[in-house]
């Protein structure tokens, strides 16, 4: 799906209007009209006060639509117009009258001066202050207003957005803005939904199709791609029948130090459930044992060394090697690493102790080969390109990395982005119990087991991340997210499989 911003969003009215020949105002009451319908489906028409605080443009006219419908079905609501300008839209004032002559009472005015009503727990509240059309930060009484709203208890509902947030900039730190417990968002996701900073602010989302102009939501250029289960099922290729393990290729896992040998353990299992023919590990003599029998269907081969890696000869060519997981950045196996690149032509991933490496010895940059896959966390990220205001400036710096030095970057987090040659593509798999130890190594083998089977290094990115998601997300529906362990996402990915070959 893609996510477009406010602008691309307002073209897309524009044009529908223009084709379909209908109002703005009609439109207004398709769009109000779907969140009426989840409204009133989960109510059932429950004795519940509701109360609906509407702003003066268009959000707000979304707002008027909906208590006038609300009302329509006998339910207890009182809506609210919050009088921060002088300046009306057209649609607003046209709704505001029709919900008078519905209602048979006009809306009460909050301004400034103006006592807030009263919001109880057990209230529920529709949010349609300011939308997407917020240019400037909440202040004084409005951002009081929010306040008051967030400390209610009552459960929030937000129309398109939460007030105060921005939808193509990052708010002030110290902006007050709406905490909804749930989101019902038009047509698109906004990339604000996703950002770490942000995400927090928009609780449970669910995007609502109001019909806008198919051929231009086709052809317009998404700020990014949402990945869910239909963009990831139509990247995944099944199995021909007639096939041997030679056809789905060899990765090469090369990590691992004294202690840290159950990182490549991890990884090189997720090689292996991915769907890679064959998979080699290379690692310090201390690994032989516990990778022998940990995982005895991997080959090890092991360093000179006992503790660390101290040069990187395995004797074989592997379809990819997957790096730096568990490895240290000792100066010896800096040194080794450093040899590995500048003696490999294929595209890498390079996790862990690898990046940290490239961060201290920005030069191995020169050396990696092209479409290569970093998969970093947020702090090995600030080793890389250093730091950075807000979300949106940390998101053009990656871009601009990835394109310079014509690498993939995944950075992890709790919705995974993929960067490529200036495109963002936002897994939407995965869930809270994955925030765990080794479930990074467990990315890192996904993604080079897809990348040894001729997935294209970007398609292993994308598709890879959401794997792991799904598979977490199985294991946490069978055993929460608090039991979650990474183990456990190697032997979910089976069924993540299967769920995505499932219709």
């Amino acid at each position: 799906m893609k996510i477009l911003s406010a602008e691309q969003l307002n073209e897309a009215d524009k044009i529908t209007l223009e084709n379909e020949h209908i109002s703005s105002t009609r439109l207004m009451e398709r769009a109000a009209s779907l969140v009426f319908n989840e409204i009133h489906t989960r109510l059932e028409g429950a004795d519940i006060k509701i109360k609906i605080f509407c702003g003066i443009g268009n959000n707000g006219g979304d707002g008027l639509v909906i208590g006038r419908l609300l009302h329509k079905y006998g339910y207890n609501v009182e809506v609210f117009i919050v009088d921060y300008s002088d300046k009306r839209s057209d649609d607003f004032l046209i709704n505001y009258d029709r919900y008078k002559k519905e209602s048979s009472s006009w809306p009460e005015v909050i301004e400034e001066n103006t006592d807030f009503p009263e919001i109880s727990p057990g209230e529920f509240v529709v949010d349609a202050i300011f939308g997407i059309g917020l240019n400037r930060p909440a202040k004084g009484w409005l951002a009081k207003l929010l306040k008051h709203i967030n400390n209610s208890g009552a459960f929030t509902l937000a129309v398109d957005m939460p007030s105060g947030l921005f939808p193509n900039k990052a708010p002030q730190k110290d902006a007050t803005i709406i905490k909804a417990n749930y989101t019902l968002s038009f047509q698109n996701p906004k990339l604000t939904f996703f950002l770490p900073e942000t995400m927090n602010f928009i609780g449970e989302l669910q995007i609502l199709d109001i019909g806008l102009d198919r051929d231009f939501l086709k052809e317009v250029k998404a700020v990014a791609q949402l990945i869910g289960k239909r963009e990831a099922r139509q990247l995944y290729r099944p199995r021909k029948r007639n096939s041997h393990k030679g056809d789905y290729g060899h990765t090469l896992v090369v990590g691992g130090s004294y202690g840290k040998i159950g990182s490549i353990v991890l990884s090189a299992k997720a090689v292996l459930r991915s769907g890679a023919g064959l998979c080699s590990v290379y690692t310090p003599k201390c690994g032989y044992q516990i990778l022998q029998t940990a995982l005895p269907e991997a080959m090890v081969i092991t360093d000179k060394a006992e503790k660390e890696l101290s040069e990187i000869k395995p004797g074989l060519e592997p379809d990819v090697v997957c790096f730096g997981m568990g490895a240290g950045k000792s100066q010896t196996t800096a040194n080794a690493f450093k040899a590995l690149l500048e003696e490999t032509e294929k595209p890498m991933l390079i996790d862990a102790d690898g990046l940290n490496m490239i961060s201290e010895n920005m030069d191995f940059l020169n050396a990696l080969p092209k479409n290569s896959i970093l998969t970093p966390h947020p702090k090995e990220l600030e080793r890389l390109i250093g730091s950075w205001e807000d979300d949106f400036e940390k998101m053009e710096k990656v871009k601009d990395f990835s394109k310079t030095n014509d690498l993939i970057l995944v950075l992890k987090g709790s919705h995974s982005f993929v960067f490529s040659e200036g495109n963002m593509y936002i897994n939407n798999s995965g869930n809270p119990g994955m925030a765990t130890a080794g479930s990074g190594d467990v990315l890192s083998g996904i993604i080079a087991g897809l990348m040894s089977q001729k997935y294209e290094p970007l398609v292993a990115a994308i598709l890879g991340v959401y794997m792991h998601g799904l598979a977490g997300d199985i294991c946490a529906e069978e055993m929460g997210v608090e039991t979650l362990i990474s183990g456990d996402l190697c032997d979910y990915l089976g069924q993540a499989f299967l769920a995505l070959e499932k219709e």
